[in-house]
């Protein structure tokens, strides 16, 4: 690594990421089913029909890979709670299991000295949940409380900070408009209904969490560095549109109780009655903001209906997944969040990584462009700091190689390889780079 941990500030907190779903074993302790089990059962939603079932084992290897990650010198472990495992139904009585399981997660961090850092949804809605609409149905808000204050109840008073939900634009959007994510559905009035409920479930959450007498409480959003793919006036407009839905939207609902009017264009009609009345909740206070933060986009105009956009091939080194290496995107994206939505509030990166083809040499395996690409982004991190702005932390996307979505087990994020057979964990070339780079004086 080009960086060591003395090259930042003393309280700049190194973390690594993981979530419930993609690494858990969602077969075990009692959990019900979810949105992404069927999902994944639908023919061509997921490669070979793959889902969450067994995934890295996590469940019953959690020990195992906590030490992996106090091994590495890391300060944090960022990981979240499956609706599903502590409600099996969404709603009624919890799972104990489950919140055993969570509790038992807890204090292996802490024995370790790690700081446990909790996202409460990570994608798993209950499948009972998404029978009644999910993120379409207005009540999913309260139903997302109750679950908060059973799981909060049982571990909030050691969590070093928590935030309500990874991703809302995932959430909403992929999920509900391309219908690339679960629950698979493309309609333009039910991605409306999401967008807007999931940022009243986020402003519920973080009350309820309030009331518990709870601190350090955060907002966690994926932004992505829009680009006009040319110099029109068209790839302006769409690329600014682009950014409205990706980012801005999200953003500017929960710091600053307004949606931005390109994008109501589009969408407003299709939003609930009295939608504004929303906004005191969904700005319900937060300590810190977290981005993920992975690539940019260039965007072109098309001739298609809202949003009449489209991608547009870039020419810049590309991940496994296809996503081009833009490290200069995150450095805009921190000083944009900052002047516009957060002024001194912390911001903390909270995703950051790589789908890597990773090459195995015989017990060895080198990811050395995964190793460049975390130091090409440390280095922008390392500039904004220089420029005043408050990041406070950086996590790496992620722990181990795991369920990822669509693409089931075929990319691989971890700094930790997984054989998906034996479910035996090797450290790769960055994993050990990494804990050179983090050891403690």
């Amino acid at each position: 690594m080009k960086y060591t941990r003395k090259d930042f500030p003393d309280d700049f907190l190194f973390g690594v990421a993981t979530s419930s779903y993609q690494i858990e074993g969602h077969s075990f302790g009692g959990a019900g089913e979810t949105q992404w089990d069927t999902f994944a059962a639908t023919r061509a939603n997921v490669v070979r029909a793959e889902t969450g079932a067994i995934a890295c084992d996590h469940y019953h290897r959690y020990e195992e890979d906590l030490d992996l990650v106090a091994a590495a010198g890391f300060d944090c472990y960022r990981f979240s709670t499956s609706w599903a495992r502590i409600l099996p139904h969404g709603r009624g009585s919890p799972n104990q299991q489950g919140l055993d399981f969570y509790d038992r997660l807890t204090d292996a961090m802490l024995e370790r000295d790690l700081k446990p850092c909790l996202t409460l949804y990570h994608w798993e809605m209950p499948s009972a949940l998404v029978d009644l609409g999910g993120w379409r149905n207005r009540d999913i808000a309260k139903w997302f409380g109750d679950y908060t204050e059973i799981i909060m109840s049982c571990i909030g008073d050691r969590m070093f900070s928590t935030a309500p939900v990874n991703e809302p634009w995932c959430v909403a959007w992929l999920g509900h408009f391309t219908g690339h994510h679960a629950p698979g559905i493309r309609d333009i009035r039910a991605t409306a209904r999401a967008m807007h409920h999931v940022l009243v479930g986020h402003g519920t959450a973080i009350n309820i969490m309030r009331g518990l007498g709870l601190g350090n409480l955060g907002a966690i959003c994926n932004l992505e560095y829009a680009m006009p793919a040319d110099n029109s006036k068209a790839a302006e407009r769409a690329s600014r549109l682009y950014d409205g839905i990706y980012n801005r939207f999200f953003l500017s609902g929960m710091f600053k109780g307004e949606y931005p009017a390109n994008v109501l264009e589009g969408i407003e009609s299709h939003l609930p009655a009295n939608w504004q009345d929303d906004f005191p909740v969904i700005q319900a206070p937060v300590d810190w903001c977290g981005i993920n933060y992975y690539t940019r986009k260039l965007i072109g105009p098309t001739s298609d209906t809202w949003p009449a956009y489209m991608e547009v091939e870039g020419h810049l080194p590309k991940t496994d997944l296809g996503w081009e290496v833009f490290p200069a995107g995150l450095e805009h994206l921190l000083k944009i969040v900052q002047h516009d939505y957060t002024g001194d509030l912390p911001l903390y990166v909270t995703e950051n990584g790589m789908a890597n083809d990773d090459i195995k040499v015989g017990i060895n395996i080198d990811d050395a462009a995964r190793t460049d690409y975390l130091n090409t982004h440390l280095d922008v991190v390392q500039n904004t700091l220089v420029e005043g702005v408050p990041v406070k932390g950086y996590f790496i996307w992620s722990l181990l190689d795991n369920y990822e979505w669509s693409s089931g087990y075929e990319k691989r994020f971890g700094i930790v390889h997984v054989d998906f057979e034996t479910l035996k964990r090797t450290p790769k070339s960055s994993y050990h780079a990494i804990a050179k780079a983090l050891l403690k004086a």
